[in-house]
């Protein structure tokens, strides 16, 4: 991990005339250039955007102005965020060569303040997967260890974060795929409330899980970015700014602070996983926080209420893809249902049509009873189960992943299984809460483990403060 290349630290450089924005970028694209081809993670590079924008910086520093919280650093967004003329393709055949006539208001706001897009970086399909191999261009690697995944959906830019590839990377995490890939990859990575970023201009997956968020090679970095990110916008009804601000409540004591730890979070963890969450607890007590064991018996629940109602929001959201309004089309055709069926069955993956199958079933008559009012129906018993558990501490700690990042092809032989590797990060996305993962140690052969803090309902200042705490602890 690249850890010197953070947002502080190239500023730094920039306005100590180390070197120029133009230089620093030309050594990213360069770096793309030489490593990309074996980790996959840009999908799209952008070079002549990231110079432009980087010439902007080098005029304003000549005239000795100060720079934004992240103007002149490079970085990347995950391939389903849109970004004006520029291909957005969800890493799908079906919206291949879709170049989107808008920014989203992450990329308008970061563009606004000078950020240097790099490119766009690779994904599961329409980001559902777990280790970014559903996309259409391969999957991206683990920069740890090129054999193994990123993770996903977001595993491009955790893969290209982790490679030193780019300075931060922003993502989208419906079920856990900010913190996931994050988890496997060695770097930070931030769900923040829903409501919190705006979505406008993000591809759907599940209106109601998916959230923007930041994938960084340190806590500030997370911190700095939430900050800038979570605006109002009027553009999406659901989304309300930060409640908080985070960069300011970095140096808070832990002192007297309880953490709550759900038995359930801990079953069935890989050896590696457990030793390195047993030593981080360790770290917390030493900065005076208070371990509180806790039980949320409804965490059971929580896989097959995702599954259920994100991807019954999946049917209804990719209903638009039809060879009409986006993307390809199929070229020969008897009628409109033979054109709409043949774009779909060509243009759309394997685990990207299981989901639009399994979610049309779930909303269909005979069903909606018994399967999407159910899941409904246990999302609010979640929803105050978490609320009660939030009464006994300030906030969880649990794994991220039971895991560290798997082989490639595991998830082709086992799909379920490759479900279950999201069962500590659907919960937070069921109930809107913040959660991040931050690296914890490394398992016995070596690969990064994640640790995830999870806070109430607006309370990202918390969480951040205590994973900086702890990065700064285990750092000493």
């Amino acid at each position: 991990m690249e850890s010197q290349n953070t947002i502080r630290n190239l500023q730094k450089k920039l306005t100590e005339k180390e070197c120029s924005c133009t230089e620093l970028t030309q050594q990213y694209l360069d770096a793309i250039a030489e490593k990309n081809g074996g980790l996959n993670a840009y999908t799209l590079v952008t070079a002549q955007t990231a110079l432009e924008a980087a010439k902007k910086v080098d005029e304003k520093l000549a005239r000795g102005e100060a720079l934004g919280p992240v103007e002149g650093v490079p970085m990347t967004l995950k391939a389903n965020i849109s970004t004006k003329g520029l291909e957005t393709d969800c890493c799908s055949k079906i919206l291949e060569g879709y170049k989107p006539v808008y920014d989203a208001a992450v990329w308008q706001t970061l563009r606004e303040q000078g950020a240097v897009l790099l490119g766009k970086c690779n994904m599961d399909e329409f980001a559902m997967g777990s280790s970014c191999e559903t996309s259409c261009h391969g999957g991206a690697k683990n920069p740890h260890d090129l054999s193994r995944v990123a993770g996903g959906s977001s595993g491009g830019a955790a893969s290209a974060v982790a490679g030193g590839l780019a300075a931060y990377g922003i993502g989208s995490d419906t079920g856990g795929s900010i913190r996931q890939p994050a988890s496997f990859c060695g770097i930070v990575g931030l769900k923040p409330t829903y409501g919190a970023v705006s979505r406008y201009g993000l591809i759907a997956y599940a209106s109601s899980f998916d959230q923007i968020g930041p994938l960084t090679s340190c806590v500030e970095d997370a911190a700095l970015l939430f900050d800038v990110l979570a605006q109002k916008d009027p553009r999406d009804s659901t989304c309300v700014g930060a409640r908080c601000k985070a960069v300011p409540n970095l140096q808070n004591s832990l002192k007297g602070k309880k953490i709550g730890i759900a038995a359930e979070y801990f079953d069935g963890l890989r050896e590696g996983v457990q030793t390195a969450l047993e030593q981080a607890q360790s770290v917390y007590r030493s900065l005076g926080a208070e371990l509180v064991p806790i039980s949320i018996p409804e965490i059971k629940y929580a896989l097959p209420v995702y599954y259920i109602l994100a991807c019954a929001e999946a049917s209804s959201n990719l209903g638009r893809y039809d060879g009409i309004r986006y993307g390809r089309k199929a070229e020969h055709y008897t009628g409109v249902n033979d054109m709409i069926e043949k774009t779909r069955s060509a243009g759309f993956g394997k685990e990207v049509k299981r989901r639009i199958l399994l979610g049309t079933y779930v909303l269909s008559a005979g069903y909606y009873d018994a399967y999407y009012k159910k899941a409904q129906l246990l999302r609010r018993k979640i929803r105050r189960a978490f609320q009660t558990a939030f009464t006994a501490c300030d906030f969880l700690l649990a794994p991220t992943v039971p895991m560290t990042a798997f082989p490639e092809g595991f998830s082709g032989q086992d799909a379920v299984e490759t479900y279950q590797t999201d069962i500590c990060t659907v919960p937070v996305n069921i109930v809107g809460l913040p959660a991040l993962s931050v690296p914890c140690g490394c398992d016995e052969s070596g690969m990064p483990v994640g640790m995830q803090l999870i806070g109430k309902a607006g309370r990202e200042d918390m969480i951040l403060n205590a994973a900086y705490q702890y990065e700064q602890a285990s750092r000493g």
